[in-house]
């Protein structure tokens, strides 16, 4: 018989934890990847390319009215999918979501590369269209959520945010990748760019969704949920019980995006309208600002994540809507000289400073909010409501504003105004960069 061993137990902060930290990190980095190449793809698709292929029966005008709304479907379907999948993720397990939104978003965008024109099966074409983006907007709401879990959940305390934040620099990646790849087609003659060449970053999303594949196919569930599942202690009703048990971290989580979503959308989407409409500069200026700014960010928000596990996540995240708020007018200052090089830093430091800070955090902030009976449905409802309440509405309520007023005062007012609402949430929030989430 073997002699007894002594000491005490282990914690289950010593536990090893199920998969590397950095296989996790990458793995959620390569689905977020994927989720805004697509984004960015199919928003300049339904601007250049949608409205002449798919909705030309409906005039130039309502046709191009018509493909940005199915653009805007995605919004509205991503909490339905954050509640979806996040009440799997927390009944099943986090791998296997993964795996499924992931191949849901990449062969619906891959497939949209294939679907045959309006010209050529009829009403059929737009229908197909719109069945895509619904199938796009639903995956989307259950791949953050997860992608936000898998890194935070097999990262060591004390080190969350440094792991935590590859799947958040997929998002200027994801940009860099599609414009780029949209910008070189956009060279070919007219006739071979409306033909095939649109289709090809399409149709390449497939190397992202093998990628993304492969280093998901290789991790095991992590640790925390393996622990509620030995304990027979899952959520019966995830949802349900989200709000009986954390109803106030779903309330602050909900709006604290509020000012860096609706500067986000300032920076990358009405800085083009900006800039072509009511300043009459080349879009180019814009188009090309936006890629210097999302490089920027790319660089800059490691930088961010990192200090978070060093000082906290509400100083850093108070810095973004604080630099925010302060920049909502000199945004525009520098932006009104009509000089190239100024108009890039504005964006430059509106990306790589203001919404970097905020945006490195938020896998992290939402992951570790919730615990672990429930943390997948609680950081997916919660970043996808934010996500359609303060996001998809900014870049319309901008040129409403200026098209009203006839000044960028009130945009400006409106941003200083969101970063107040984020600010109050930060505050009110629970600390978390050093508490154990592993419960």
């Amino acid at each position: 018989m073997s002699a007894p061993t002594h000491g005490p137990a282990p914690t289950r902060e010593e536990l090893p934890l199920t998969n590397p930290p950095l296989r996790a990190s990458l793995a959620g980095f390569f689905g977020t990847t994927l989720e805004w190449y697509d984004y960015f793809l199919y928003g300049s698709a339904a601007a250049l390319v949608f409205p002449r292929l798919f909705f030309a029966g409906l005039g130039e005008t309502v046709g191009t009215i018509v493909s940005l709304a199915t653009f805007s479907v995605a919004f509205l379907l991503r909490p339905v999918g954050g509640i979806i999948f996040g009440h799997f993720g927390d009944r099943l397990g986090r791998k296997s979501m993964l795996i499924i939104t992931l191949s849901l978003m990449g062969a619906s965008t891959f497939l949209i590369g294939l679907m045959p024109t309006r010209e050529q099966i009829g009403i059929w074409a737009p229908v197909l269209l719109i069945l895509m983006r619904v199938v796009q907007g639903l995956a989307l709401g259950g791949e953050w959520g997860g992608a936000a879990l898998i890194a935070v959940e097999n990262a060591p305390t004390g080190k969350r945010g440094r792991y935590g934040v590859g799947m958040q620099m997929g998002v200027p990646a994801g940009q860099l990748l599609s414009s780029g790849l949209l910008a070189a087609v956009a060279t070919l003659p007219d006739a071979s760019f409306y033909s095939w060449g649109w289709r090809v970053p399409f149709l390449l999303s497939a190397v992202l969704l093998a990628v993304g594949i492969y280093v998901r196919f290789g991790l095991r569930e992590s640790a925390h949920f393996q622990r509620i599942e030995e304990d027979d202690a899952k959520a019966k009703v995830p949802l349900v019980e989200l709000f009986r048990t954390a109803a106030k971290p779903t309330i602050l989580l909900t709006f604290i995006q509020s000012g860096p979503n609706i500067a986000y959308y300032l920076f990358t989407v009405y800085s083009a309208i900006y800039v072509t409409t009511v300043l009459h500069l080349p879009r180019g200026w814009a188009l090309t600002g936006v890629l210097i700014a999302a490089a920027t960010e790319f660089v800059t928000m490691p930088m961010f994540a990192i200090l978070s596990d060093r000082i906290g996540r509400r100083p850093v995240y108070l810095f973004s809507v604080t630099f925010l708020a302060a920049y909502a007018f000199p945004f525009f200052w520098l932006a009104d000289t009509a000089t190239k090089p100024l108009l890039w830093l504005s964006l430059a430091l509106g990306l790589g400073i203001g919404h970097s800070a905020a945006g490195a955090l938020h896998g992290p902030l939402y992951a570790e909010q919730f615990p672990t009976r429930v943390r997948y449905t609680g950081a997916s409802f919660a970043y996808q409501v934010c996500s359609a309440i303060s996001g998809a509405p900014a870049a319309i309520v901008a040129a409403a504003l200026i098209s009203a007023t006839g000044t960028t005062r009130a945009v400006s007012i409106y941003v200083i105004a969101g970063c107040a609402v984020s600010a109050i949430c930060a505050l009110l929030i629970t600390e978390t960069y050093r508490k154990d989430i592993s419960e």
